[in-house]
Parts: structure tokens; C-alpha cells; sequence
């Protein structure tokens, strides 16, 4: 009787239910990496490419390692990050472009797919490492997202390292300021052949899936040079800089207005989830044609639960990078550039035609 009864219990419950108890299919796991979208051929020096290709080279092996040993997407995604925030190379931690007022106000966020738990800040100027006060805040407040003081304070009250501001500060990125500076004095024209996108773009940000299947994305940023007012981008924003759920994981970097209007994080993994759409077209579709119709830049991190994922840009560059099969870190720059091995990108649109497929 009773075998009857769990029979007919089983026959009773939705489809769905039942699909949850199935075993998932072993994905093998990886990381992708960005260091911010925007660069383009003549804007770095020998030193400073040398500088982020072996930071970006660094990011890769560090989390990679964490998901080799069994670990989770979260650490993995939190332990490449804090690379990049503590180069100089990046518009992340230190390295950070400068506000209007000659500060740095860093942004960061973490969401897991596995429960869609979230943490964010915005706005913090004493945090070394604004991902992980995103982290923190995730796990040890019922909040999502602090803002300014408040943020920092909790950051001390949680014992997580503080610096003093000028920790910060790069003379190259001091000098962007002066000069848009100079530009709205009227004592400097503005370069006629800037496109407006070098003026929002930068960021770092990584995706991950670890052996459980599991997804996570984070993203940090120091926005966009010479911005007023406290403002605040994407990057902190859950649905616009960073998203992920069970199906589909996303870190942008981009014109951070855009990214904002378009829900762009969400809205990629809704087609994932909505149309079945991989993680190149999806990508593709939000990043290199809504954005782009509705004035905007940029790029993204795209990864799905089967292991497929993407790096569509629309800028002369973006740093990216992922691990081969061999356990090797591979890292570009430019779009001209060709990730070798690797055959889960999708092409993206740069000015002046597509580029070659990644």
C-alpha cells in the first residue's frame, strides 16, 4: 500500500520537481576574466601591456586554482578579482579613475546563481578590496547593497582591510582627470577624434562555474573619470553591471547609463533562460545592438550552466582572458587579438566592420 501511495505521490508532482531530482550533467569547471572594455591600440605603453597581460595572466591562475581544488564559482570569482583590483593597470581598486573632486569612489558587486544571493557597495574611498565588502555584505548583513560611510564603517566592523585614499591614486589616471579638467575650463580642446566611449569605459569583473555546477559573477570599478555628484554606474547595480541564477551568469563593463536602462546583466540571461539562446547570441544581442541603439558601449562576461560562454565587446579592445584545457592562462587586449583554443566565443563588432571570431 504504502509503495502505491509514494507512486502515486510521485505522479503527482510537477514536472519540474521532478526534473530537480534528476542528476545534472557534469560540467567541467571554469573562469573568464575581464579587465574592462574601451582600450585601444596605442593607448598603453610596452611596460603598461607587459603590466596588465601578466595581471590578467595572474587573475586566471588564481582563481582557476580555487576551482581546480574542488572550490566554489564564488571564491574563485571574489579570489581573481582582487588581482585585478590591486594592479595599477586596471579602473578597479588601485588604479581607479578619479571623480570631479579629485577622489576615488569604488563600486563592486558578487551575486551567486545558486539561490541568486547578492551583496554590492557603492561609493567607497578607504576599502582596498571592494569586492570583498561586496561579499561581506552578502553573507553577513541582510542587506544587498551599502552605499558611502555607512559601507565602510560595516567594513571596519567586519575587519576587512583599510587604506588610506592615496593607496588609490596612479599619476596616469590623475592626469586623465586634469585634462578633462583643462577641457571644461575651455583651456584644453577636447581630442576631435576620441569616440565618446574612452570617457565611461573600464571595470574588471569574472565569471565562473565550479564543479557543482554552480554559477557566480562580480564586478568592481572605479567608473567613469571625472564624475559628479556621488555618481554611481552599473558595476554595484544587480540586473545591470552583474547578474547571475541557475542558467546563466554575466559581468559587464561599459557605458554604465546604458547598461543601467537596459537591465543589460538580466536581460542577457533572460534570453538565455526565456528564448534558449547560448551565451554568444545572447550576449551579442544586448551588447553589440540594444546597447549600441540606444547610444551606448562596451562589453560583457557571459557564461551558461552547460560551460558555453562569450566575450562580445563593441570597442577597439577588452581585456579578457580564460584558462585552456591545459591549465594555461589565455589573455587579450584588442580586438584583432584571437584567444588560442578557444572555440565557445562569438564575434563582436568593433568600428569599421567584425571582428574575427574568438
Amino acid at each position: 500500500m504504502r509503495t502505491l501511495l509514494t507512486a502515486a505521490l510521485m505522479l503527482a508532482l510537477p514536472a519540474a520537481a521532478l526534473a530537480d531530482e534528476a542528476p545534472k550533467k557534469a560540467v567541467t569547471p571554469q573562469l573568464i576574466i575581464h579587465g574592462g572594455a574601451g582600450v585601444a591600440p596605442g593607448d598603453l605603453s610596452a611596460e603598461e601591456e607587459r603590466g596588465a597581460r601578466a595581471a590578467l595572466q595572474e587573475a586566471l591562475l588564481r582563481g582557476q586554482a580555487i576551482l581546480k581544488a574542488g572550490k566554489s564559482a564564488q571564491e574563485a570569482v571574489v579570489a581573481a578579482i582582487v588581482v585585478l583590483e590591486d594592479s595599477p593597470y586596471f579602473n578597479a581598486g588601485r588604479g581607479a579613475v578619479f571623480t570631479h573632486e579629485g577622489r576615488n569612489e569604488l563600486d563592486a558587486s558578487l551575486m551567486l546563481g545558486n539561490g541568486q544571493r547578492a551583496g554590492a557597495v557603492a561609493g567607497v574611498r578607504r576599502v582596498k578590496n571592494p569586492i570583498t565588502l561586496a561579499q561581506a555584505v552578502m553573507e553577513q548583513s541582510p542587506h544587498v547593497m551599502l552605499t558611502g560611510q555607512g559601507a565602510e564603517t560595516f567594513a571596519k566592523e567586519k575587519g576587512l582591510p583599510l587604506v588610506e585614499p592615496d593607496w588609490f591614486r596612479t599619476e596616469k589616471r590623475w592626469q586623465q582627470l586634469q585634462r578633462r579638467l583643462a577641457e571644461e575650463a575651455g583651456k584644453q580642446a577636447a581630442r576631435s577624434d576620441e569616440a565618446e566611449y574612452r570617457r565611461y569605459v573600464g571595470t574588471v569583473g569574472a565569471v565562473a562555474i565550479d564543479a557543482q555546477g554552480h554559477l557566480a559573477a562580480g564586478t568592481s570599478t572605479g567608473g567613469m573619470t571625472n564624475k559628479r555628484w556621488n555618481r554611481v554606474g552599473d558595476s554595484p547595480v544587480i540586473g545591470a553591471g552583474t547578474w547571475a541564477d541557475s542558467r546563466c551568469a554575466v559581468s559587464g563593463t561599459g557605458w554604465g547609463e546604458f547598461y543601467i536602462r537596459s537591465a543589460a546583466a538580466h536581460n542577457i540571461c533572460a534570453r538565455v533562460a526565456h528564448r534558449g539562446e547560448s551565451a554568444a547570441q545572447a550576449g551579442g544581442k544586448v551588447i553589440n545592438e540594444e546597447i549600441v541603439a540606444l547610444g551606448g558601449d562596451g562589453g560583457a562576461l557571459v557564461m551558461t550552466a552547460d560551460g558555453g560562454y562569450a566575450f562580445p565587446f563593441n570597442t577597439p579592445g577588452m581585456y579578457r582572458g580564460w584558462v585552456s584545457v591545459d591549465g594555461t592562462p589565455q589573455v587579450a587586449i584588442y580586438a584583432s587579438e584571437t584567444l588560442q583554443g578557444d572555440v565557445k566565443t562569438a564575434a563582436h563588432k568593433v568600428a569599421g566592420g567584425d571582428a574575427p571570431a574568438h
